[in-house]
């Protein structure tokens, strides 16, 4: 399913321009506050009508300004889940759900109300009011009312936001089974690259109201130290990994890259011949001229140097190609000129294990 995006708009003195075309499953709009993630995913919804422009899902056109056509916002068939979970709080988790199921006509109905119920474990929340769940819960039942309307695109504004770090890694793997189960194009809004490498199938990063990047996640992460950033955690790659097998006496997981690499992570509970996708910082990559011996770093790897960027004039951000995936490394100059590198020069990357989030290794999205 295609979504396109060609729409203008101003609010005071913010003017957000923004034009993309994607057909991922799951396309995180990133940016900093203020940058106009909400603001875009306000028009998609129809909460706001863009100034100019034109918006379209799968062919089927929900604004064209110069033609006059505005679909409201309850005819669009859009899920959206906020960063609240919005629940009326007078309704069972059961009559929830079923709310926005009214809306949708019978014959376009195809959401199975079991089928979310299983696919979000809730069913044993059914019978209870919003009162009585946690936070998590409470944004189950959110993402659950959204489906069980039977939308053509799902939005999500920051659903993860309010949530402590144990609520969100009790819903981001819900997210990622209704990315890869669900078969409804997700638009997901979030500021958190931890996430958007997650989640995202695409990624649209968005700086002061325009489109600075958009494409597959793994093109775009790297180019994520927007404007506005208070520091470079943006500066990333996504890599594609597959499981070999555990290394149990060190609590390690063996796991190889298309480029041939070995790679030893912190353990992932995964089964041999899983793909995994994993986020490697561009500030935890070292690298060397000649593969170095003796060293505590378990993940030796060799890489051809792509380009070499400066900034502020004291580092230098190098991109790797590694058998086709792409590792960035951050170092100051004086080692870029210590080692005498150079596009096309070839390398070492060396990345310890100990620096890795177990939860930046996650199963890759799957494959259509």
């Amino acid at each position: 399913m295609t979504i396109e995006i060609d729409v203008v708009h101003r609010l005071g003195k913010f003017a957000l321009e923004a034009r993309f075309e994607s057909d991922g499953r799951l396309i995180a709009l990133f940016g900093h506050s203020g940058s106009g993630k909400t603001s875009l995913i306000n028009l998609i919804g129809g909460l706001t009508r863009p100034d100019t422009g034109r918006i379209a899902v799968n062919g089927r056109v929900l604004v064209d300004v110069e033609a006059g056509v505005f679909v409201p916002a309850h005819k669009r068939r859009i899920g959206y889940v906020f960063q609240d979970a919005r629940l009326f709080p007078h309704m069972t988790v059961a009559q929830n759900l079923n709310y926005g199921r009214f809306f949708t006509p019978a014959g376009e109905r195809y959401a199975d109300f079991g089928a979310v119920v299983e696919l979000l474990g809730i069913s044993h929340l059914l019978d209870r009011r919003p009162g009585r769940l946690s936070g998590g819960e409470k944004q189950r039942v959110a993402i659950g009312r959204a489906l069980v309307a039977s939308p053509r695109l799902i939005l999500m504004d920051e659903p993860l936001a309010s949530l402590d770090e144990a609520r969100k890694a009790e819903i981001i793997p819900y997210i990622e089974t209704l990315r890869d189960e669900a078969d409804i194009p997700i638009v997901y809004v979030s500021h958190s690259i931890a996430e958007v490498a997650r989640l995202a199938t695409d990624i649209v990063a968005l700086a002061e109201g325009k489109v600075a990047a958009s494409g597959p996640a793994a093109r775009v992460l790297p180019l994520l130290n927007l404007p506005g950033g208070k520091e470079r955690d943006g500066e990333s790659a996504l890599i594609e990994l597959v499981m070999v097998e555990p290394d149990e006496g060190y609590g390690l997981s063996l796991m190889r890259s298309a480029g041939g690499g070995e790679w030893r992570l912190p353990k992932a509970d995964a089964p041999a011949g899983a793909r995994l996708r994993v986020r490697v910082r561009a500030r935890d990559v070292m690298l060397a001229r000649e593969r170095p011996h003796d060293i505590s770093a378990l993940n030796i790897l060799k890489a051809r140097i792509a380009s070499i960027a400066s900034d502020d004039g004291t580092q230098a951000l190098v991109r790797l190609d590694h058998g086709g995936d792409e590792l960035v490394a951050r170092i100051t100059r004086r080692s870029l000129d210590t080692l005498g590198l150079a596009p096309g020069a070839k390398v070492f990357a060396i990345v310890k294990t100990a620096t890795f989030d177990p939860a930046a290794t996650a199963a890759a999205p799957a494959r259509r």
